[in-house]
């Protein structure tokens, strides 16, 4: 929202909870006052995730069943809160906030893609869907399959990361291990899991203590105190840096070497940023929307995909074997992401798009265009309603 607003002609944004917009229809919170978002987090948390395909499935089914409810409240949404164009950043609800937006003064509607790639069916990328900003080859592919016209997909070169990970990096690496108490010049990972750490991280440490790889961490913990509680009492030989929620993942990511964690697009997208190979696990307890991720960073030959982290001792041994690491470090180099700066572009672009389209309407109706609004005129303080969970 910053960048957009940052711009030269910059964007007026307001940010559409979604969430809370159709709080009223949430059947989870209605029966156990637990909306569906904090059940989703909960499965996280918990790592109940070899049932999300299911959980997935459900959702869907009422999503379809509330269907003319959800596109009648948006409708009076954007009664209440005009917008010049709407830009989706959340799965499942993209045909709704598409069909919200029809009419004879259609507002623009925009869908960005958080993820590498879709999981179809209905989750990002819908028939329904005018305009598409993905991050990947196999996004793009999947739009163009769906028979969504090349000029309104547009192919950004990654992930959006937050404006920190895009400033140079200037921190003395040597300098901060010491201050936190590990060895400047000895191979440090990085250990993140989200924004709840997961108890892997526990397993993780323990096998890589024991193993023969000279290697020290730093293990992002988020808000889960037990999990950093139960860190700090292991007794292990090798240096440690133990970290509860930060807002500066940047900081610390650039102390690392390399990245071990789940293979959520965010994660895996930050680490690249600062040219770290990563070390994955993927199988079925994997969410179904991140498999893709571990195959791309496997196609990209930016790092290592395990089944399972019991092998991590192996998994690091091999990463930093000299050739095997200076491969990866050279992929996970070339690596660049400017997508944070690229998607306002975009915007213009998908604007002045649709902007031409519905003045061709009008002239070939032999009707006057209508009049743009106050704030689309040459101020150029276009307003953007961006939808989130």
């Amino acid at each position: 929202m910053a960048t957009l607003g940052a711009q030269t002609e910059p964007w007026e944004v307001s940010l559409l909870n979604l969430q809370e917009l159709l709080d009223s229809l949430d059947v989870v919170r209605n029966l156990t006052g637990w909306r569906i978002q904090d059940t989703y987090n909960l499965v996280l948390r918990k790592g109940w995730t070899r049932l999300s395909p299911q959980l997935l499935m459900g959702l869907r089914g009422i999503i379809r069943v509330f269907h003319p409810r959800v596109v009648k409240a948006l409708e009076a949404y954007w009664s209440l809160h005009p917008a010049d164009l709407v830009l989706s950043v959340i799965p499942h609800f993209n045909r709704e906030l598409a069909e919200s937006l029809g009419g004879s003064r259609r507002t623009p509607f925009v869908t960005l893609l958080t993820d590498l790639a879709d999981y179809p069916p209905h989750f990002w990328i819908e028939r329904e869907s005018e305009f598409l900003i993905v991050g990947s080859e196999r996004a793009e592919q999947q739009a163009l399959a769906m028979g969504h016209p090349s000029e309104r997909v547009f192919r950004t070169s990654g992930m959006v990361l937050k404006p920190k990970f895009y400033v140079r990096n200037t921190v003395d690496r040597a300098r901060e291990r010491k201050r936190h108490g590990l060895d400047p010049d000895c191979p440090t990972g990085i250990v993140l899991f989200g924004g709840y750490g997961s108890r892997v991280m526990l397993d993780i440490t323990k096998r890589l203590d024991e193993s023969a790889s000279a290697v020290q961490l730093i293990l992002l913990c988020g808000h889960n105190q037990k999990l950093a509680a139960a860190l700090r009492q292991l007794r292990t030989k090798k240096a440690i840096l133990i970290q509860g929620f930060t807002p500066n993942v940047e900081y610390f990511m650039a102390m690392a070497d390399f990245f071990i964690g789940k293979p959520g697009p965010g994660s895996i997208s930050e680490a690249l940023q600062f040219h770290l190979p990563v070390i994955l696990e993927s199988n079925s307890r994997t969410l179904p929307q991140e498999r893709y991720n571990a195959q791309w960073v496997t196609e990209k030959g930016f790092g290592v995909v395990v089944d399972s982290f019991k092998g991590i001792r192996a998994s690091v041994q091999g990463l930093l074997e000299s050739r095997n690491f200076e491969e990866l470090r050279r992929h996970v180099g070339a690596y660049s992401n400017r997508a944070l700066f690229e998607v306002p572009v975009i915007l213009d672009e998908c604007l002045g798009a649709s902007s031409s389209s519905r003045d061709r309407s009008h002239q070939k109706c032999n009707t006057i265009p209508v009049e743009k609004r106050t704030s689309f005129c040459l101020s150029l303080k276009n307003r953007v309603c961006s939808a989130s969970s």
